[in-house]
């Protein structure tokens, strides 16, 4: 069998997604087209030309099926290259342009989401399966796709999501590496807490530094590790947040946390294993692929009951997840508080199963997709 694979914005979550997948289906003949996730308004509208006429011989090559991520602009490449028209598609969506946050920065550089939204339509309509993710990626979607159909002027197709509303929901695979691998000791009193999360705003970088304001308050000892990856420019928060907890660790003995992205794995997964909580304060998460890789590192995850979160954590690893920056962040500090005495008392502290994650849990689900829709 030979597969195409196509990811037009190819994230780090969507390199995750696609090595697992091809470690997974060894015996698939896996021919990959990739661009590079940056320049997104000319990513997600220019993939069908570039790959188009840059590499329609790879495109018109005979094929069994045809995986393309959620950003392919599929419907404008099956028309550059009618070839793929026979080939059976699946979109993947890892995430949907409907729920993205605004950017609160007021001197941000407005982004008009109506053309990515209307794309990612046209690639679910044309293609002849789609999948999700998550249950919330699904219904964030429908609901949004749904809203913007209701603002167009006229003619608009009716029952026109009704192809898309039995989508799957298969969720991004965890390595079975993760799970094989020994858990860090944890033997000091000092609470360590691991964000791992994009350093951009719609990880709720305004949360997390509300909530660190709240423990160092409640002069809690903790350590956080600041390692998500980085770019050129970052939210002023993280600045305001590197000077407190400068002040924190020096007035509190603590030595100092990890900061900055971890560009090797193996000390990426060490610092995780050495670490008691892994926390989200995202506005938008599908998954929450770097709060999974460190739960099944040993982590126990702390997140706000919104978004995807709820679908597969307990409630007691769950936060209020208000607008209100103050409310959700002493109910954060709550749980890291109460999760602090249990360390010192040397109880345990909430380990929820990942089981449904893992490669082996998911293989079937995914051998049936494929084999569902393979040229007949």
């Amino acid at each position: 069998m030979k597969a195409l694979l196509l990811s037009a914005y190819d994230a780090q979550s969507h390199g995750v997604w696609r090595e697992n997948i091809k470690t997974m289906f060894p015996n698939i003949e896996w021919v990959e087209l990739l661009l590079p996730a940056r320049y997104f308004p000319w990513r997600v509208r220019g993939n069908s030309l570039s790959w188009a006429f840059n590499h329609r011989d790879v495109l018109t090559d005979n094929y069994d099926l045809l995986l393309s991520t959620s950003m392919t602009d599929l419907s404008a490449l099956r028309g550059f290259v009618p070839q793929i028209c026979s080939i059976p598609s699946i979109v993947y969506f890892h995430e949907n342009q409907f729920a993205y946050p605004s950017n609160p920065d007021p001197l941000a550089r407005p982004v008009n989401m109506v053309e990515p939204q209307i794309l990612s339509l046209y690639t679910a309509l044309c293609a002849d399966a789609v999948v999700f993710n998550s249950e919330y990626n699904r219904r964030s979607f429908l609901d949004g796709a749904s809203a913007l159909l209701k603002k167009l002027p006229d003619h608009v197709p009716a029952g026109l999501l009704r192809c898309i509303e039995q989508a799957s929901v298969i969720p991004v695979p965890l390595s079975e590496e993760l799970f094989s691998r020994p858990l860090g000791v944890k033997e000091n009193q000092v609470l360590e807490i691991v964000w791992n999360h994009r350093w951009e705003y719609d990880k709720g970088p305004q949360l997390l530094l509300a909530i660190i304001q709240e423990l160092i308050t409640r002069a809690l000892p903790f350590r956080l590790h600041l390692i998500g990856q980085r770019f050129r420019v970052a939210p002023p928060e993280f600045e305001q947040l590197q000077t407190l907890l400068h002040k924190h660790y020096a007035s509190s003995g603590v030595a100092r946390g990890r900061s900055g992205f971890i560009d090797d794995k193996e000390d990426y997964y060490q610092c995780l294993r050495g670490a008691d909580v892994v926390l989200s304060t995202a506005f938008h998460d599908f998954q929450g692929l770097s709060l999974l890789e460190a739960c099944a590192l040993g982590c126990s995850p702390l997140a706000p009951r919104r978004l995807v979160y709820p679908e597969y954590l307990p409630g007691e690893c769950l936060f209020e997840g208000s607008e209100d920056l103050q409310t959700s962040s002493r109910s954060a500090a709550d749980i890291l508080q109460q999760w602090a005495s249990l360390k010192r008392a040397g109880q345990t502290l909430p380990s929820p199963s990942l089981d449904r994650f893992r490669q082996d849990r998911l293989q079937e689900e995914y051998n049936s997709l494929f084999t569902a829709h393979l040229v007949k």
